[in-house]
């Protein structure tokens, strides 16, 4: 219930903020880990990726990009993400998730959402994300525009390693 809630309070801030930004930017939106979030006295893992959903939300309204999706019918699905963990992040604490698109090429878009407390690196979730348009995959340059045409090193490996999976 906690994920609905931050989800719906993080569209709503997005759509009142003032600023719209293009797809190439590194966006932060800020959080307050609650108990809701926490086991006995840190955030649990599976609330590193409702963090990584609700700034993904954020990321899509303040850069227009949901506006594109539903003008053309056109989902986002989440088909990999990848989560590290670098350091616990305690109850009651302000978290800053940067979310920023890292690469694009022709079926996927690949997102990152690091999360900071009092600027030091805490975590990171990686998305890999499919636009569809019924059972049609719809390119991410279509939608987003270019992005480094290089594919990172760290994402390349993810891929193999999701490729090398049964």
């Amino acid at each position: 219930m906690s994920g609905l809630v931050r989800n719906l309070l993080t569209l709503l801030a997005a759509v009142l903020a003032r600023n719209r930004f293009d797809t190439l930017a590194r966006l932060a939106c800020h959080f307050i880990v609650t108990p809701f979030d926490c086991g006995t006295r840190v955030l649990k893992s599976d609330k590193f990726l409702q963090l990584a959903e609700s700034a993904q939300l954020d990321f899509l309204v303040r850069t227009r990009l949901i506006g594109r999706l539903l003008r053309g019918g056109v989902a986002f699905v989440n088909v990999a993400q990848l989560v590290r963990f670098i350091r616990p992040v305690r109850m009651f604490t302000r978290v800053r998730v940067e979310t920023s698109i890292v690469f694009a090429d022709e079926k996927c878009a690949y997102f990152s959402h690091t999360l900071f407390v009092r600027g030091q690196r805490h975590g990171e979730v990686l998305v890999r994300m499919k636009f569809k348009m019924g059972a049609i995959t719809v390119p991410p340059r279509a939608l987003i525009g270019d992005h480094p045409a290089a594919r990172p090193p760290h994402i390349l490996a993810w891929d193999r390693a999701l490729d090398a999976m049964p």
